[in-house]
Protein backbone atom coordinates (compact mmCIF):
# COMPACT_ATOMS: atom_id res chain seq x y z
CA UNK A 1 0.00 0.00 0.00
CA UNK A 2 2.75 2.69 1.19
CA UNK A 3 4.58 1.51 -2.48
CA UNK A 4 1.64 2.26 -4.31
CA UNK A 5 0.76 5.67 -2.59
CA UNK A 6 4.17 6.94 -3.03
CA UNK A 7 4.35 5.92 -6.87
CA UNK A 8 0.92 8.09 -6.93
CA UNK A 9 2.20 10.77 -5.27
CA UNK A 10 5.10 10.82 -7.47
CA UNK A 11 2.85 10.84 -10.97
CA UNK A 12 0.99 13.45 -9.85
CA UNK A 13 3.88 15.72 -8.82
CA UNK A 14 6.25 14.93 -11.69
CA UNK A 15 4.02 17.01 -14.22
CA UNK A 16 4.59 19.77 -11.33
CA UNK A 17 8.34 19.69 -11.41
CA UNK A 18 8.36 19.21 -15.16
CA UNK A 19 6.80 22.43 -15.04
CA UNK A 20 8.99 24.16 -12.67
CA UNK A 21 11.87 23.45 -14.78
CA UNK A 22 10.44 24.73 -17.89
CA UNK A 23 9.55 28.16 -16.14
CA UNK A 24 13.42 28.26 -14.77
CA UNK A 25 14.30 27.49 -18.18
CA UNK A 26 12.55 29.90 -19.97
CA UNK A 27 13.19 32.73 -17.22
CA UNK A 28 17.14 32.24 -17.65
CA UNK A 29 16.63 32.18 -21.23
CA UNK A 30 14.73 35.26 -21.08
CA UNK A 31 17.18 37.34 -18.92
CA UNK A 32 19.21 37.21 -20.92
CA UNK A 33 19.70 35.62 -24.54
CA UNK A 34 23.83 36.08 -24.46
CA UNK A 35 23.63 34.51 -20.69
CA UNK A 36 26.77 32.80 -21.25
CA UNK A 37 28.49 36.28 -22.47
CA UNK A 38 27.96 37.40 -18.86
CA UNK A 39 31.48 39.23 -17.13
CA UNK A 40 32.16 37.78 -13.80
CA UNK A 41 32.99 40.60 -11.37
CA UNK A 42 36.20 39.60 -9.31
CA UNK A 43 35.87 41.34 -6.19
CA UNK A 44 39.23 41.25 -4.85
CA UNK A 45 40.13 43.53 -7.73
CA UNK A 46 40.70 47.18 -7.16
CA UNK A 47 38.40 50.32 -8.33
CA UNK A 48 39.15 50.44 -11.72
CA UNK A 49 39.45 47.31 -12.60
CA UNK A 50 35.88 46.18 -11.54
CA UNK A 51 35.16 49.63 -13.36
CA UNK A 52 36.53 48.63 -16.70
CA UNK A 53 34.61 45.19 -15.96
CA UNK A 54 31.39 47.22 -16.01
CA UNK A 55 31.82 49.25 -18.76
CA UNK A 56 29.61 48.56 -21.99
CA UNK A 57 26.10 48.14 -21.08
CA UNK A 58 26.02 52.26 -20.56
CA UNK A 59 27.46 52.41 -24.18
CA UNK A 60 24.15 50.29 -25.65
CA UNK A 61 22.11 52.70 -23.95
CA UNK A 62 24.11 56.09 -24.96
CA UNK A 63 23.35 54.87 -28.24
CA UNK A 64 19.67 55.50 -28.81
CA UNK A 65 20.57 58.84 -27.76
CA UNK A 66 22.54 59.96 -30.61
CA UNK A 67 20.37 58.12 -33.50
CA UNK A 68 19.52 59.97 -36.67
CA UNK A 69 16.36 61.05 -34.92
CA UNK A 70 18.47 63.29 -32.31
CA UNK A 71 20.20 64.74 -35.83
CA UNK A 72 16.64 65.81 -37.23
CA UNK A 73 15.33 67.76 -34.31
CA UNK A 74 18.75 69.10 -33.13
CA UNK A 75 19.73 70.68 -36.43
CA UNK A 76 15.66 72.04 -36.77
CA UNK A 77 16.14 73.98 -33.33
CA UNK A 78 19.70 75.11 -33.82
CA UNK A 79 19.11 76.52 -37.37
CA UNK A 80 15.70 77.78 -36.60
CA UNK A 81 16.36 78.93 -32.93
CA UNK A 82 19.99 79.33 -32.61
CA UNK A 83 21.51 78.34 -29.25
CA UNK A 84 17.98 78.28 -27.43
CA UNK A 85 17.38 74.65 -27.30
CA UNK A 86 20.96 73.62 -25.69
CA UNK A 87 18.86 73.78 -22.12
CA UNK A 88 16.31 71.33 -23.59
CA UNK A 89 19.19 69.27 -24.84
CA UNK A 90 20.97 69.42 -20.71
CA UNK A 91 17.27 68.57 -18.87
CA UNK A 92 16.78 66.34 -21.24
CA UNK A 93 19.95 64.71 -20.84
CA UNK A 94 19.94 65.00 -17.22
CA UNK A 95 15.95 62.85 -17.16
CA UNK A 96 18.16 60.34 -19.09
CA UNK A 97 20.45 59.84 -16.64
CA UNK A 98 17.51 59.66 -13.57
CA UNK A 99 15.90 57.26 -15.85
CA UNK A 100 18.30 54.82 -16.73
CA UNK A 101 19.60 55.01 -13.60
CA UNK A 102 16.29 53.67 -11.82
CA UNK A 103 15.89 50.92 -14.89
CA UNK A 104 20.11 49.63 -14.48
CA UNK A 105 18.50 49.63 -9.95
CA UNK A 106 15.65 47.24 -11.02
CA UNK A 107 17.85 44.80 -13.33
CA UNK A 108 20.17 44.41 -10.75
CA UNK A 109 18.25 44.41 -7.45
CA UNK A 110 15.53 42.18 -8.81
CA UNK A 111 16.81 40.35 -11.73
CA UNK A 112 13.81 41.02 -13.60
CA UNK A 113 14.21 43.69 -16.54
CA UNK A 114 11.32 46.63 -16.87
CA UNK A 115 9.09 44.24 -19.57
CA UNK A 116 9.16 40.90 -17.31
CA UNK A 117 8.41 43.49 -13.65
CA UNK A 118 5.23 44.79 -15.83
CA UNK A 119 4.25 41.14 -17.14
CA UNK A 120 4.13 40.02 -13.22
CA UNK A 121 2.69 42.52 -11.69
CA UNK A 122 0.08 43.88 -14.17
CA UNK A 123 -3.18 41.76 -15.98
CA UNK A 124 -2.70 40.25 -19.04
CA UNK A 125 -4.64 43.13 -20.72
CA UNK A 126 -1.99 46.14 -19.48
CA UNK A 127 0.61 43.52 -20.17
CA UNK A 128 -0.29 43.74 -24.07
CA UNK A 129 -1.35 47.39 -24.22
CA UNK A 130 2.06 48.40 -22.52
CA UNK A 131 4.27 45.89 -25.04
CA UNK A 132 2.29 47.47 -28.01
CA UNK A 133 2.86 51.12 -27.08
CA UNK A 134 6.52 50.05 -26.57
CA UNK A 135 6.25 48.00 -30.36
CA UNK A 136 5.34 51.34 -32.10
CA UNK A 137 8.44 53.04 -30.32
CA UNK A 138 10.76 51.00 -31.36
CA UNK A 139 9.03 51.09 -35.16
CA UNK A 140 9.72 54.91 -34.36
CA UNK A 141 13.12 54.36 -33.61
CA UNK A 142 13.94 52.26 -36.42
CA UNK A 143 12.25 54.47 -38.57
CA UNK A 144 14.68 57.43 -37.78
CA UNK A 145 17.78 55.06 -38.05
CA UNK A 146 16.20 53.62 -41.41
CA UNK A 147 15.90 57.34 -42.52
CA UNK A 148 19.13 58.54 -41.31
CA UNK A 149 21.16 55.70 -42.67
CA UNK A 150 19.78 55.90 -46.41
CA UNK A 151 20.29 59.84 -46.04
CA UNK A 152 23.91 59.26 -45.21
CA UNK A 153 24.16 56.58 -48.11
CA UNK A 154 22.50 59.02 -50.89
CA UNK A 155 24.84 61.96 -49.57
CA UNK A 156 27.94 59.87 -49.50
CA UNK A 157 27.44 57.77 -52.66
CA UNK A 158 25.17 59.40 -54.66
CA UNK A 159 22.71 56.49 -54.40
CA UNK A 160 18.65 57.67 -54.83
CA UNK A 161 16.98 57.78 -51.14
CA UNK A 162 14.56 55.34 -52.04
CA UNK A 163 17.47 52.66 -52.57
CA UNK A 164 19.11 53.77 -49.81
CA UNK A 165 15.86 52.76 -47.66
CA UNK A 166 16.21 49.17 -49.31
CA UNK A 167 19.93 48.67 -48.34
CA UNK A 168 19.41 49.09 -45.50
CA UNK A 169 17.71 45.84 -44.80
CA UNK A 170 21.02 44.05 -45.20
CA UNK A 171 22.11 45.75 -41.54
CA UNK A 172 20.73 42.14 -40.32
CA UNK A 173 23.53 40.97 -41.29
CA UNK A 174 25.91 42.78 -39.91
CA UNK A 175 24.15 42.24 -36.42
CA UNK A 176 24.15 38.65 -37.23
CA UNK A 177 27.85 38.77 -37.22
CA UNK A 178 28.48 40.52 -34.23
CA UNK A 179 25.95 38.06 -32.31
CA UNK A 180 28.25 35.02 -33.35
CA UNK A 181 30.95 36.63 -32.36
CA UNK A 182 29.47 37.58 -28.27
CA UNK A 183 27.96 40.10 -26.76
CA UNK A 184 31.44 41.37 -25.63
CA UNK A 185 32.21 42.07 -29.39
CA UNK A 186 29.18 44.12 -29.74
CA UNK A 187 29.78 46.10 -26.90
CA UNK A 188 33.15 46.92 -28.52
CA UNK A 189 31.72 47.76 -32.34
CA UNK A 190 28.93 49.91 -30.69
CA UNK A 191 32.07 52.07 -28.80
CA UNK A 192 34.41 52.25 -31.25
CA UNK A 193 31.55 53.85 -33.79
CA UNK A 194 30.52 56.33 -31.16
CA UNK A 195 34.25 57.20 -30.69
CA UNK A 196 34.33 57.69 -34.38
CA UNK A 197 31.26 59.97 -34.28
CA UNK A 198 32.72 62.09 -31.58
CA UNK A 199 36.19 62.51 -33.89
CA UNK A 200 34.03 63.64 -36.53
CA UNK A 201 31.80 65.90 -34.25
CA UNK A 202 34.83 67.46 -32.57
CA UNK A 203 36.17 68.28 -36.36
CA UNK A 204 32.98 70.45 -37.19
CA UNK A 205 33.21 72.33 -33.83
CA UNK A 206 36.49 73.59 -34.93
CA UNK A 207 35.42 74.55 -38.17
CA UNK A 208 32.17 76.31 -36.95
CA UNK A 209 33.67 78.25 -34.56
CA UNK A 210 30.88 78.60 -32.40
CA UNK A 211 30.43 81.89 -29.84
CA UNK A 212 31.37 80.80 -26.60
CA UNK A 213 28.98 83.67 -24.96
CA UNK A 214 26.12 82.74 -26.73
CA UNK A 215 26.57 79.49 -26.61
CA UNK A 216 26.51 79.47 -22.52
CA UNK A 217 23.52 81.50 -22.52
CA UNK A 218 21.35 79.01 -24.05
CA UNK A 219 21.92 76.63 -21.44
CA UNK A 220 19.84 78.73 -19.49
CA UNK A 221 16.03 77.48 -19.87
CA UNK A 222 13.80 79.94 -21.34
CA UNK A 223 9.98 80.67 -20.99
CA UNK A 224 9.57 81.27 -24.91
CA UNK A 225 10.28 77.58 -24.78
CA UNK A 226 6.72 76.51 -23.59
CA UNK A 227 4.90 80.06 -25.03
CA UNK A 228 6.35 79.45 -29.34
CA UNK A 229 4.31 76.61 -30.25
CA UNK A 230 6.75 76.16 -33.16
CA UNK A 231 10.23 75.73 -30.53
CA UNK A 232 7.77 73.33 -27.78
CA UNK A 233 7.26 71.20 -30.71
CA UNK A 234 11.01 70.73 -31.53
CA UNK A 235 11.80 71.13 -28.07
CA UNK A 236 9.33 67.85 -27.37
CA UNK A 237 10.65 66.33 -30.15
CA UNK A 238 14.13 66.54 -28.55
CA UNK A 239 12.60 65.33 -25.66
CA UNK A 240 11.36 61.96 -26.95
CA UNK A 241 14.75 61.79 -28.82
CA UNK A 242 16.64 62.19 -25.78
CA UNK A 243 14.83 59.72 -23.29
CA UNK A 244 13.69 57.01 -25.47
CA UNK A 245 11.34 54.53 -23.85
CA UNK A 246 13.11 51.40 -25.39
CA UNK A 247 16.23 52.32 -23.51
CA UNK A 248 14.59 52.02 -20.18
CA UNK A 249 13.46 48.13 -21.12
CA UNK A 250 17.18 47.66 -23.14
CA UNK A 251 18.98 49.20 -19.61
CA UNK A 252 17.22 46.94 -17.22
CA UNK A 253 18.26 43.93 -19.11
CA UNK A 254 21.92 44.51 -19.82
CA UNK A 255 22.82 45.64 -16.64
CA UNK A 256 22.76 41.99 -15.49
CA UNK A 257 25.10 41.44 -18.36
CA UNK A 258 27.54 41.53 -14.68
CA UNK A 259 28.02 38.24 -12.75
CA UNK A 260 28.30 39.53 -9.28
CA UNK A 261 27.79 38.65 -5.81
CA UNK A 262 24.32 38.13 -4.87
CA UNK A 263 24.42 39.89 -1.70
CA UNK A 264 23.44 43.58 -0.24
CA UNK A 265 26.91 44.26 -0.44
CA UNK A 266 27.93 42.81 -4.16
CA UNK A 267 24.81 44.45 -5.57
CA UNK A 268 25.16 47.85 -3.61
CA UNK A 269 28.88 47.54 -5.75
CA UNK A 270 26.88 46.53 -9.05
CA UNK A 271 24.48 49.57 -9.05
CA UNK A 272 27.57 52.39 -7.95
CA UNK A 273 29.66 51.05 -10.94
CA UNK A 274 26.74 50.37 -13.44
CA UNK A 275 25.66 53.75 -12.55
CA UNK A 276 29.50 55.45 -13.38
CA UNK A 277 29.41 53.45 -16.90
CA UNK A 278 25.85 54.84 -17.67
CA UNK A 279 26.40 58.19 -16.47
CA UNK A 280 29.65 58.79 -18.40
CA UNK A 281 28.33 57.27 -21.49
CA UNK A 282 24.81 59.67 -21.25
CA UNK A 283 27.28 62.51 -20.98
CA UNK A 284 28.97 61.73 -24.08
CA UNK A 285 25.33 61.49 -25.62
CA UNK A 286 24.68 64.79 -24.43
CA UNK A 287 27.78 66.19 -25.69
CA UNK A 288 27.41 64.71 -29.38
CA UNK A 289 23.73 66.02 -29.20
CA UNK A 290 24.68 69.61 -27.82
CA UNK A 291 27.26 69.24 -31.02
CA UNK A 292 25.11 68.66 -33.13
CA UNK A 293 22.71 71.90 -32.07
CA UNK A 294 25.94 73.89 -31.88
CA UNK A 295 27.21 73.13 -34.96
CA UNK A 296 23.88 73.85 -37.05
CA UNK A 297 23.64 76.96 -34.75
CA UNK A 298 26.48 78.27 -35.94
CA UNK A 299 26.65 77.13 -39.27
CA UNK A 300 23.19 77.92 -40.30
CA UNK A 301 20.91 80.20 -37.77
CA UNK A 302 23.51 83.01 -37.53
CA UNK A 303 24.47 83.05 -40.92
CA UNK A 304 20.39 83.60 -41.83
CA UNK A 305 19.36 80.49 -43.21
CA UNK A 306 16.62 79.86 -40.02
CA UNK A 307 14.85 76.81 -42.34
CA UNK A 308 17.90 74.36 -42.65
CA UNK A 309 15.24 71.67 -41.01
CA UNK A 310 16.69 68.49 -42.43
CA UNK A 311 19.73 66.28 -43.06
CA UNK A 312 20.14 66.80 -46.64
CA UNK A 313 20.14 70.92 -46.68
CA UNK A 314 22.76 70.84 -43.52
CA UNK A 315 24.67 68.20 -45.12
CA UNK A 316 25.03 70.41 -48.67
CA UNK A 317 25.53 73.51 -46.86
CA UNK A 318 27.97 73.17 -44.15
CA UNK A 319 30.95 73.06 -46.91
CA UNK A 320 30.22 76.81 -48.50
CA UNK A 321 29.23 77.64 -45.25
CA UNK A 322 32.40 76.65 -42.99
CA UNK A 323 34.83 76.96 -45.52
CA UNK A 324 36.23 73.75 -45.78
CA UNK A 325 36.55 70.89 -48.05
CA UNK A 326 35.62 68.06 -45.64
CA UNK A 327 33.10 69.16 -43.47
CA UNK A 328 30.02 67.75 -45.63
CA UNK A 329 32.24 64.59 -45.41
CA UNK A 330 33.00 63.98 -42.13
CA UNK A 331 29.24 64.82 -41.15
CA UNK A 332 27.57 62.44 -43.59
CA UNK A 333 30.70 59.39 -42.09
CA UNK A 334 28.54 60.44 -38.59
CA UNK A 335 25.55 60.05 -39.67
CA UNK A 336 26.21 56.75 -41.77
CA UNK A 337 27.56 55.34 -38.56
CA UNK A 338 24.92 56.83 -36.36
CA UNK A 339 22.34 54.85 -38.04
CA UNK A 340 24.17 51.85 -38.03
CA UNK A 341 24.99 51.83 -34.27
CA UNK A 342 21.29 52.80 -33.37
CA UNK A 343 20.23 49.76 -35.67
CA UNK A 344 22.29 47.08 -33.21
CA UNK A 345 20.55 48.24 -29.92
CA UNK A 346 17.15 48.76 -31.17
CA UNK A 347 17.22 44.82 -32.45
CA UNK A 348 18.58 44.12 -29.52
CA UNK A 349 15.48 46.23 -27.12
CA UNK A 350 13.20 44.58 -29.06
CA UNK A 351 13.67 41.19 -28.56
CA UNK A 352 14.04 41.95 -24.54
CA UNK A 353 10.33 43.52 -25.15
CA UNK A 354 9.13 40.63 -27.10
CA UNK A 355 10.45 38.32 -24.34
CA UNK A 356 9.59 40.28 -21.44
CA UNK A 357 6.58 41.34 -22.02
CA UNK A 358 5.09 38.39 -23.90
CA UNK A 359 7.47 35.49 -22.92
CA UNK A 360 8.16 35.00 -25.97
CA UNK A 361 11.27 34.41 -28.31
CA UNK A 362 12.35 35.35 -31.37
CA UNK A 363 15.41 34.07 -33.63
CA UNK A 364 17.31 37.87 -33.99
CA UNK A 365 16.69 37.91 -37.31
CA UNK A 366 13.70 37.04 -37.77
CA UNK A 367 13.14 39.92 -35.38
CA UNK A 368 14.79 42.11 -37.23
CA UNK A 369 13.13 41.63 -40.55
CA UNK A 370 9.46 42.09 -38.75
CA UNK A 371 10.55 45.27 -37.29
CA UNK A 372 12.71 46.64 -40.16
CA UNK A 373 9.95 45.28 -41.96
CA UNK A 374 7.17 47.21 -40.99
CA UNK A 375 9.13 50.60 -40.19
CA UNK A 376 10.59 50.02 -43.93
CA UNK A 377 7.02 50.60 -45.40
CA UNK A 378 6.63 54.57 -44.27
CA UNK A 379 10.22 55.40 -44.71
CA UNK A 380 10.25 53.81 -48.55
CA UNK A 381 6.84 56.06 -49.63
CA UNK A 382 7.37 59.16 -47.96
CA UNK A 383 11.13 58.72 -49.82
CA UNK A 384 9.56 57.68 -53.13
CA UNK A 385 7.08 60.30 -53.48
CA UNK A 386 8.19 63.46 -50.87
CA UNK A 387 12.29 62.96 -51.17
CA UNK A 388 14.52 63.95 -48.45
CA UNK A 389 12.02 67.21 -47.50
CA UNK A 390 9.48 64.43 -46.47
CA UNK A 391 11.84 61.98 -45.07
CA UNK A 392 12.92 64.95 -42.70
CA UNK A 393 9.40 65.64 -40.92
CA UNK A 394 8.99 62.25 -41.28
CA UNK A 395 12.47 61.62 -39.06
CA UNK A 396 11.01 64.94 -36.68
CA UNK A 397 7.93 63.25 -36.27
CA UNK A 398 9.30 59.82 -35.56
CA UNK A 399 10.58 61.44 -31.99
CA UNK A 400 7.18 63.23 -31.48
CA UNK A 401 5.94 59.78 -31.53
CA UNK A 402 8.57 58.42 -29.49
CA UNK A 403 8.07 61.37 -26.80
CA UNK A 404 4.25 61.11 -26.46
CA UNK A 405 5.55 56.81 -25.75
CA UNK A 406 7.50 57.74 -22.90
CA UNK A 407 5.26 58.05 -19.84
CA UNK A 408 3.86 54.86 -20.65
CA UNK A 409 7.57 53.38 -19.92
CA UNK A 410 8.54 55.77 -17.75
CA UNK A 411 5.53 55.49 -14.94
CA UNK A 412 5.66 51.62 -14.15
CA UNK A 413 9.27 52.39 -13.43
CA UNK A 414 9.25 54.87 -11.23
CA UNK A 415 6.44 53.06 -9.66
CA UNK A 416 8.49 49.34 -9.24
CA UNK A 417 11.70 51.06 -8.09
CA UNK A 418 9.68 52.92 -5.37
CA UNK A 419 8.17 50.05 -4.51
CA UNK A 420 9.95 48.27 -0.58
CA UNK A 421 8.33 44.91 -1.57
CA UNK A 422 9.73 44.90 -4.78
CA UNK A 423 13.24 46.57 -4.20
CA UNK A 424 13.75 45.66 0.13
CA UNK A 425 16.57 48.10 0.95
CA UNK A 426 17.82 49.49 -2.37
CA UNK A 427 13.84 51.35 -2.84
CA UNK A 428 13.97 54.50 -3.92
CA UNK A 429 14.89 57.35 -0.94
CA UNK A 430 11.85 59.44 -0.33
CA UNK A 431 14.14 62.42 -2.01
CA UNK A 432 14.64 60.22 -5.32
CA UNK A 433 10.83 59.54 -5.73
CA UNK A 434 10.22 62.65 -5.42
CA UNK A 435 12.53 63.61 -8.09
CA UNK A 436 11.54 60.94 -10.31
CA UNK A 437 7.68 62.43 -10.14
CA UNK A 438 8.45 65.38 -10.96
CA UNK A 439 10.56 64.28 -13.86
CA UNK A 440 7.66 61.71 -14.72
CA UNK A 441 4.68 64.58 -14.46
CA UNK A 442 7.05 67.08 -16.75
CA UNK A 443 7.00 64.50 -19.23
CA UNK A 444 3.40 63.84 -19.22
CA UNK A 445 1.76 67.32 -19.40
CA UNK A 446 3.95 68.29 -21.67
CA UNK A 447 3.32 65.44 -23.96
CA UNK A 448 -0.25 66.25 -23.19
CA UNK A 449 0.35 69.83 -24.02
CA UNK A 450 1.81 68.48 -27.75
CA UNK A 451 -1.20 66.10 -28.26
CA UNK A 452 -3.85 68.57 -27.21
CA UNK A 453 -1.97 71.26 -29.84
CA UNK A 454 -1.98 68.94 -32.65
CA UNK A 455 -5.55 67.30 -32.34
CA UNK A 456 -6.97 71.04 -31.73
CA UNK A 457 -4.43 73.04 -33.79
CA UNK A 458 -4.21 75.67 -31.17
Amino acid sequence: MNTKVKEFLTSVSMPQTIASQTVNTVQTSQVDSMASECITIDESKGFWSKLKAFIGPGLLVAVGYMDPGNWATDIAGGSQFGYSLLSVIGLSSIFAMILQYLALKLGIVTGHDLAQACRESYSKGVTIFLWVLCEIAIIATDLAEIIGAALAINLLFNIPLSIGVLITIADVMLLLLLQHKGFQALERTVGGIIFIIILCFGYEILLSQPDIAQLSKGFIPSAQIVTNPSMLYIAIGILGATVMPHNLYLHSSVAKMRKFSDTEKGKKEAIRFASIDSTGSLFIAFLINASILIVAAAAFHFSGNHTVADIGDAYHLLDPLLGAKWAAIVFGIALLASGLNATLTGTLAGQIVMEGFLNLRLKPWLRRLVTRGIAIIPALWVAFLYGERGTAQLLVFSQVVLSLQLSFAVVPLVIFTSSKAKMGKFVNSPLLTTITWIVASIIIVLNLYLLFQVLFEI
